[in-house]
């Protein structure tokens, strides 16, 4: 059977093969650290969890409107005015079955074949396969690690040709944890504004930034970048839940009901019972989340000063988000392997220690490392990275 090429030229989730591997390993008996984990290790909290249970008691599981319940977009609403001090209708706003699915959506609606899109890399692994999906042409912009993979405004002026559609942004980034400063983003702004691009704004790692920094929103910075710029989040990494799947997407009112239109023929509507337990995460008290930040923020001082104390590892040191990035092209370069991939699926197979090759984000010379586990689990992970590295070294 030949299936339709829009699906052949996928390329397979590296996260995902990691991650079946280390699986496999566990049932055989093995003691596997996964450190390939995008979501975190906490549970949905229980003041969440009343509310989703409450709506189950009152019958609340019939179909929803597709874009989502008003109560719903409400409540986001009043927490974009909160947080970035933006103001949206309820016709700028749509709920859909987790940000990737408000990220597909937005591709279906703003793509035509050929269209390009400007994509930063590293990138997070799904945005140049819905790119793709949607006929579009991903162009990727390399950001150095010496700019803390933050792409410049000179980069992108140079990567616009009269086909350019869109340009992501994702701060803080999966999976470089970096964040774009006002300053930053006012002038990648001014270039986008001057070549009117749609401006896509992943900002699902909002709430998870550490030190002194702020997030900033790039819808926030003026009229015209907000009108030019589709926000897009979600309570997935937030509010720890993953599997609620409940997003969002704001924007500009044409894009949000043609999305809308969309989700009435797929998905019809997000879990409803999901929806209020979203409006739950956004109804509480949210200085309880910080007890899962303080302890994101611990795991990575901890697992940075231990990855960079082993020889040939470098790794710019993320401020947002939950994981590292490290650079072991050194470490490969004096190992007996040909790649990154390579070294990383013979990691796990003599440490069983399961990290994403870079190769996923389109950066060959790194590895992903979740600390969305213990710290007991970080500290052995290392130790046994380390071993594996003073192993296989040719010095």
């Amino acid at each position: 059977m030949e299936l339709a090429d829009r699906v052949q030229a996928l390329t397979p989730s590296t996260t995902l093969a990691i991650t079946s591997k280390a699986k496999a390993l566990k049932e055989e008996g093995h003691d596997v650290i996964g450190l390939g984990a995008g979501e975190p290790d906490f549970n949905t909290p229980e003041d969440i969890l009343n509310v989703a249970k409450k709506a189950m008691d009152e019958g609340k599981t019939t179909y929803t409107p597709a874009g989502g319940i008003p109560a719903l977009k409400q409540a986001i609403i009043k927490k974009l005015q909160e947080d970035q001090g933006l103001q949206y209708t309820e016709e700028e706003i749509i709920v859909t079955t987790g940000a990737k699915h408000a990220l597909y959506n937005l591709f279906q609606v703003l793509l035509n074949r050929g269209d390009e899109v400007v994509i930063p890399v590293p990138y997070w692994v799904s945005y140049p396969e819905q790119v793709k999906l949607a006929e579009g042409q991903p162009v990727y912009v390399k950001a150095s690690e010496e700019n803390d993979f933050k792409i410049t405004p000179e980069q992108l002026e140079n990567s616009i040709t009269d086909y350019t559609k869109a340009v992501i942004l994702n701060s803080p980034s999966n999976p470089t944890g970096t964040l774009y400063t006002e300053e930053e983003l006012k002038a990648l702004g001014e270039v986008a504004l001057k070549h009117e691009l749609i401006i896509v704004s992943d900002e699902i790692y909002e709430k998870l930034i550490y030190g002194s920094d702020d997030h900033v929103s790039i819808a926030q910075l003026s009229d015209d970048l907000k009108e030019h710029t589709v926000v897009i989040n979600g309570v997935s990494k937030s509010h720890a839940m993953t599997g609620w799947r409940i997003g969002y997407a704001a924007g500009n009112q044409q894009i949000i009901q043609a999305m809308s239109n969309l989700s009435s023929h797929s998905t019809s509507n997000p879990t409803t019972i999901s929806q209020f337990a979203a409006i739950g995460a956004y109804s509480m008290d949210q200085h309880k989340l910080n007890e899962m930040k303080k302890a994101f923020e611990e795991r990575l001082n901890k697992l940075y000063e231990w990855m960079t104390d082993i020889p040939g590892i470098s790794c710019v040191k993320p401020k947002g988000a939950f994981y590292l990035f490290p650079n072991i092209s050194e470490v490969v370069a004096n190992s007996p392997f040909d790649s990154t991939d390579e070294w990383v699926k013979q990691l796990l197979e003599e440490e069983k220690v399961a990290v994403v090759p870079g190769s996923g984000f389109g950066s060959p010379e790194n590895i992903r490392l979740s600390y969305a586990t213990s710290l007991e689990n970080l500290e052995e992970a290392s130790k046994r990275i380390a071993r594996f590295v003073k192993k296989h070294s040719s010095n």
